[in-house]
């Protein structure tokens, strides 16, 4: 690897210190880099010229920084290698004290990949065939109360048949890769981010027997909001990776399925998922 982008969350890496330190290393190695700059909530200025080539994005930030990358510059396939400047960081492999060995490797071409399934979700309001927008997520989808409302009402579908119909926050419905994100704290499964599947997961639900359910990546699934309350429209939001949502009123529905869309990650360390799974959780404890 020779041209690098590197995305800082500039709230992240104060004074942007280590982007600089990054930029002058590879520089002194041979290599060439581009700098955007952001947070989550500010949009980076991709300001680099129509075709050109990176072969790799470095991200630093946490994993909320990962997740922006990967919706930004999904178009251009890009492979990410993630540097936790966050707290748990679960997407991001590298931490700051290894930043210049990594460097050292990716010069080198000493690493391997992996390809992280993605879900595409398509937005219809009630009545409508056509859907008023279509996004892909890395992490999750999910369908929540709208605001202070109460609880809301919502039907799943899998396949055309109805699964269940849920009386709850919400619900989640979540990549691999985002089995240890907003599923794991509702209490869904972590699941190893190689496979290919999609996981259901209610928020809250107002039942002693909702569980989270593990579907196929074949499998289409939908989610419709019912109407709970007579003077409320807008009973829902539904998200694409935590990114600001969209209302949603009685009837209109989320069709999701996996994604022909992957996020390629750079994977350095031979440690298992589930190595860092139980480093991750214990220091969160």
């Amino acid at each position: 690897m020779k041209k690098f982008l590197i995305a800082t969350n500039f709230i992240k890496d104060e004074n942007l210190i280590l982007t600089s330190k990054i930029e002058d290393y590879i520089a002194m190695h041979g290599g060439s880099t581009h700098r955007v700059v952001g947070d989550i909530e500010n949009e980076p200025n991709y300001a680099f010229h129509d075709g050109e080539q990176f072969d790799c994005v470095i991200a630093l930030g946490g994993d909320g920084t990962i997740l922006k990358v990967s919706r930004d510059l999904r178009d251009l396939h890009i492979p990410i290698v993630g540097v936790n400047l966050g707290t748990l960081g679960f997407l991001a492999e590298v931490e700051p004290d290894q930043v210049f060995a990594v460097l050292d490797r990716l010069l080198l071409d000493d690493y391997e990949m992996e390809e992280r399934m993605n879900l595409s979700g398509f937005v219809y309001k009630v009545g409508s065939d056509t859907p008023i927008i279509e996004d892909v997520a890395l992490n999750d989808i999910v369908v929540s109360r709208a605001g202070f409302s109460r609880i809301i009402g919502l039907k799943i579908y899998v396949n055309g048949k109805v699964m269940d119909i849920y009386e709850a926050d919400g619900v989640i419905v979540s990549t691999p890769t985002g089995s240890t994100g907003y599923n794991l704290s509702a209490g869904g499964p972590i699941v190893c981010p190689k496979t290919n599947i999609m996981i259901v997961t209610p928020i809250s639900p107002h039942s002693l027997t909702s569980k989270s359910i593990v579907f196929s990546s074949g499998d289409e699934i939908v989610v419709e909001v019912l109407k709970m309350r007579k003077a409320q429209e807008e009973e829902a939001i539904v998200t694409f990776d935590g990114q600001p949502g969209l209302q949603l009123s009685p009837g209109d529905r989320v069709v999701i399925r996996k994604s022909d869309n992957v996020t390629r990650m750079i994977k350095l360390f031979d440690v298992s998922f589930y190595e860092v799974l139980r480093e991750k959780i214990t220091n969160r404890l």
